[in-house]
């Protein structure tokens, strides 16, 4: 970048305002997969954005989804930009509904249509917000869904950061999305 501008905002002013924040109780880390399927079979998903820790992870989730033909599009920072380019190309105008991908993408990229974003894997505090940001995007309100289960102790560490709490997931969660 040219001259580029470092814009610092403490803590303490950072907001959730437009996003209602959401947490799965998943008693088993090998049952966020069919967490996910049953998701899918409850919410009708305009755009969302799946994130995942490892571009491994990427790969499998993304084979995973395809293997039940959920139409998915994946992102990984190993692929070269005009590969993600063609991707986000697909998925912004909506031929993809769901882009599976890691931290890449939660830094920098807005994708106006996107109102649901699942932390499969939960991040480290400061990427959080930049996270379900993307839920948050022109006005509109947004939906942060995160898997957790009993070895996720940075969970509480984000609400604690934050100074947020996060609710279990209603049944209606639909109606919100």
């Amino acid at each position: 970048m040219k001259d580029p501008i470092r814009i610092l905002v403490k803590k303490e002013e950072l907001t959730f305002e437009g996003i209602k924040q959401f947490y799965i109780n998943v008693e088993r880390r090998e049952w966020k997969l069919d967490t996910l399927y049953d998701l899918y079979e409850t919410l009708t998903i305009t755009q969302a954005v799946i994130f995942l820790n490892t571009r491994c992870k990427v790969d499998w989730l993304t084979e995973k989804m395809h293997a039940r033909y959920f139409t998915v599009s994946a992102l990984r920072g190993d692929m070269g930009q005009k590969e993600r380019d063609v991707i986000m190309r697909e998925f912004r105008p909506g031929s993809s509904h769901v882009l599976i991908t890691t931290d890449l993408l939660a830094c920098g990229i807005d994708v106006q249509q996107v109102s649901l974003v699942i932390n499969y894997d939960l991040p480290d505090n400061k990427d959080y917000i930049h996270r379900i940001g993307k839920g948050d995007r022109f006005g509109r309100k947004g939906v942060a869904i995160n898997f957790v289960t009993e070895e996720d102790k940075i969970f509480h560490d984000i609400e604690s950061f934050y100074n947020t709490t996060v609710e279990e997931m209603p049944m209606n969660v639909a109606d919100l999305i």
